[in-house]
């Protein structure tokens, strides 16, 4: 009794460690073909002839002046937030002039960059993996591959330069709506002078705050490109295929970017 006992938990031990090793396996050599997809891309970037910037400019209008609105409802609501949960503390101690700086160094830092990607990997990277996810299952892309052209360069290259170009100016674009929803509650709200408002905004920052904010952004657009246009590209199974695999890419893109923005904040605490 005891024997067999103990056969079926060495067995659901093997079942495990089995399940765990084809996991980490199948993790990595994911990884590993979505590294080798940027590889590419990044050579075909630079490869001549170039891509026509017409492409590019036209990715660009929907990265980033079509994301406006959203990005601007984003930015003013969550300075507004920052603004009126920093004066319920502040004004305990009587210092409601420091939350010109907590909206600032929160958005500049920290919010704005995250946000912006969360909102351009959910708008954006679902459009770009469900848009190739459909040319691929209805055999566009094997067409491209049969009139010689290459498919990374054509349908890749644009979407990826336009979301590196436009998320960092989006990011700096949300830092300043952001900045100013929190100077509608701190000025209108609370009283605090304008003059004063905007010297506790500005005075304390330094340009590493901005620079981390930026150097966070462009991480962020390396992987909500590669990761888009990788799921879109192996999209199979029809109609469903197309829509299972944009949602695991939306899902994958808003995983990676919490623990990049994780890994980042922790680098420049400890480093800077």
């Amino acid at each position: 009794m005891m024997h067999n006992v103990g056969k079926k938990i060495k067995h659901t031990q093997d079942k495990w460690f089995l399940k765990v090793g084809r996991g980490l396996s199948d993790f990595l050599i994911y990884i590993g073909k979505i590294s080798i997809l940027l590889g590419e891309t990044i050579r075909w970037t630079f490869s001549k002839p170039l891509v026509k910037r017409k492409h590019i400019f036209s990715q660009m209008a929907k990265v980033g002046v079509d994301s406006l609105p959203i990005v601007f409802l984003t930015a003013l609501f969550t300075g507004i937030v920052l603004a009126l949960q920093g004066a319920y503390q502040m004004q305990k101690i009587d210092a409601r002039a420091y939350i010109a700086n907590l909206v600032s160094l929160s958005m500049l830092r920290e919010l704005g960059p995250v946000l912006t990607a969360l909102v351009v990997a959910g708008r954006i990277g679902a459009s770009i993996t469900a848009e190739l996810g459909t040319m691929r299952v209805t055999e566009q892309i094997d067409a491209l591959e049969t009139l010689a052209t290459n498919p990374i360069k054509y349908l890749i290259v644009p979407r990826f330069v336009a979301i590196m170009i436009m998320l960092p100016l989006l990011t700096i674009y949300a830092d300043l709506i952001g900045i100013m929803g929190g100077y509608i509650v701190g000025v209108f709200k609370l009283g605090i002078g304008s003059r004063v408002y905007m010297n506790m905004t500005f005075d304390p920052l330094v340009i590493k705050d901005f620079l981390t904010g930026i150097a966070k952004s462009i991480c962020f657009a390396a992987l909500i490109g590669i990761i888009s246009c990788y799921q879109g590209f192996a999209t199979e199974g029809g109609a469903e295929g197309v829509g299972r695999f944009t949602t695991f890419s939306v899902v994958l893109s808003f995983i990676m970017i919490i623990a990049a923005d994780c890994v980042f904040t922790a680098l420049f605490f400890f480093a800077f």
